[in-house]
């Protein structure tokens, strides 16, 4: 299913349109993705949501073949990314965008945000953002593994993998 609706923009109200596209993810369930951009204002909004009842669930996938890193990421924007061999963890936050990729997506997406970082940043910021994308980049080549970890307290977010350990989600503070 595909619907457009035009509507006021949340932020400055000129007409805009909103879409909502239906896509069923194998092993999954139906995700309703919504997808708002304003070009007179700059909004933008994009978010994903699985139309099963879920669970609140974390998942985590140990990444050591060239394989994983074409394992299904679904993340809602309640959903949180952890990298615990990079010290990452990208958390949701009112701006926040949903999205579906696979593993090396997700490892595109923070090495973009790294890339913004090296552009002001200096001295030993500097230095730890060009180790962080070395080490990203050796990652993404297959050549070190790591575990990613996706949760979500509403239960819209998932890694689709075989070998993907799902259980309960850790509160934030108790996280080690």
């Amino acid at each position: 299913m595909e619907r457009v609706i035009r509507a006021p923009c949340l932020q400055c109200s000129e007409e805009i349109e909103y879409h909502y596209k239906t896509i069923e993810i194998p092993y999954f369930s139906d995700v309703l993705i919504t997808t708002v951009i304003c070009e007179s204002c700059g909004f933008h909004s994009v978010d994903v949501m699985i139309l099963g009842e879920n669970e609140p669930a974390r998942y985590t996938l140990t990444v050591s073949t060239p394989k994983d890193m074409e394992s299904r990421v679904i993340r809602s924007t309640t959903g949180t990314i952890e990298i615990p061999e990079l010290g990452i963890l990208v958390e949701p936050g009112p701006i926040c965008d949903g999205f579906i990729t696979n593993v090396e997506g997700v490892l595109v997406r923070v090495e973009d945000v790294i890339d913004r970082v090296i552009t002001w940043s200096e001295g030993e910021e500097l230095d730890r953002a060009r180790e962080l994308k070395g080490r990203i980049e050796e990652m993404r080549s297959g050549t070190i593994p790591f575990v990613l970890v996706v949760q979500d307290e509403d239960g819209n977010s998932a890694i689709i993998h075989p070998d993907v350990e799902k259980s309960a989600p850790i509160p934030y503070e108790d996280r080690t």
